[in-house]
C-alpha cells in the first residue's frame, strides 16, 4: 500500500524573513496613506503609488517580455502612470482614457521589439485598473480611512491564510496552479477578513455600519484570495516561480499586492455605493 505524503513542515524561516519584510513595508505605506492629507506632502501617496507602479512594470516586462523587458516595462509605466496622475487630478474620464490609450501604445511596441502585443497591453489594464482605483480611493472624502480599510482588509486575508493554511494544512484549494494553498487557509483568511472589515468600522473614525464593515471585508476577502490564485495563473503561463526576488520572503512586489490588486477594485466599488448613502 503506497504511503501518503509527509506534510510539508512549517516553514519558520520563512516567515522570519516576511515578518522583516512587513516589517519596513508595512510602517512606509500607512505613512504616505496617513501624511499625505498634510500640507507641502500631499503628493507623497502619489510618490509612493509611482514607485510601486514602476517597479511592478518592470518584473511585467521581465517575465512577459524576454527579448525587451525594458521597452515593455517603459511603455507600460508612461501608460499607467499618465492615468494616475489624472486621476490624482480627479480627471476620471481622461484616467480611464488614458489608461485604454495606454494599452494599444504599450501593444504597438511590444509588436515593435518581436514581443507578444497581447500580453503588453494586458499588462496595462492588469495594473492601471487597480492603481487608478487606488488613486481614487485615496482621494476621496475619508479616503483615508477608507485606504486604510483596504489594507486591513487585504493584509488580514493574506496573513491569516499563510497562517491558518501552514498550521492546519488539509485540503489543497486549487492544487493545479497553486499548490501551497488549502482550503483551510482560504477559510482562515475571509474569517479574518471580515473580523478585520468589521474592526475598522466599529473602532476607527469611518463612517460604515460594523455589518457593512464585515460584509465589506467578507468580499475583500475573496478578492483578495482571487487575486492571489490569478496571479498564480499567470506565473504558470509565464513559467516562472516568482514576478521577482524584490522583497526577502515574498518574491517580487507582484507577488506582494496581487491580491490587493483585486480588493481594492471591490473597496473602490463599495466606497461608491457607500457615498450614494449606503451602510452609513
Amino acid at each position: 500500500m503506497t504511503s501518503l505524503p509527509q506534510a510539508r513542515r512549517f516553514d519558520w524561516a520563512n516567515l522570519g524573513v516576511r515578518v522583516a519584510s512587513a516589517t519596513v513595508l508595512v510602517p512606509a505605506v500607512l505613512g504616505a496613506v496617513w501624511f499625505s492629507d498634510m500640507p507641502g506632502l500631499r503628493w507623497l501617496f502619489l510618490v509612493l503609488v509611482a514607485v510601486a507602479v514602476a517597479l511592478l512594470a518592470i518584473e511585467w516586462g521581465a517575465m512577459t517580455a524576454p527579448t525587451a523587458p525594458i521597452r515593455v516595462s517603459t511603455a507600460l509605466t508612461v501608460a499607467i502612470l499618465a492615468a494616475a496622475f489624472l486621476a490624482h487630478q480627479k480627471h476620471m474620464p481622461l484616467a480611464w482614457t488614458a489608461a485604454g490609450l495606454g494599452a494599444v501604445a504599450a501593444a504597438l511596441v511590444a509588436r515593435g521589439v518581436a514581443e507578444r502585443p497581447m500580453n503588453a497591453a494586458f499588462g496595462v489594464v492588469y495594473l492601471a485598473i487597480p492603481v487608478v482605483c487606488l488613486v481614487w480611493l485615496r482621494g476621496m472624502p475619508e479616503g483615508r480611512q477608507w485606504t486604510i480599510l483596504l489594507f486591513a482588509v487585504a493584509w488580514a486575508a493574506d496573513i491569516a491564510a499563510f497562517a491558518v493554511g501552514s498550521a492546519l494544512k488539509g485540503p489543497k484549494l486549487w492544487p493545479k496552479f497553486s499548490p501551497n494553498k488549502t482550503w483551510s487557509g482560504f477559510v482562515g483568511g475571509l474569517i479574518a477578513a471580515a473580523g478585520a472589515g468589521a474592526a475598522m468600522a466599529a473602532f476607527s473614525a469611518i463612517v460604515l455600519s460594523v455589518p457593512a464593515g464585515a460584509l465589506i471585508g467578507l468580499l475583500g476577502g475573496l478578492a483578495t484570495m482571487a487575486g492571489d490564485l490569478w496571479e498564480s495563473m499567470l506565473k504558470r503561463r509565464f513559467g516562472v516561480k516568482d514576478s521577482g526576488d524584490l522583497i526577502p520572503g515574498h518574491g517580487g512586489l507582484l507577488d506582494r499586492v496581487d491580491g490587493l490588486m483585486f480588493a481594492v477594485v471591490v473597496l473602490a466599488a463599495a466606497r461608491l455605493i457607500n457615498y450614494w448613502g449606503w451602510a452609513h
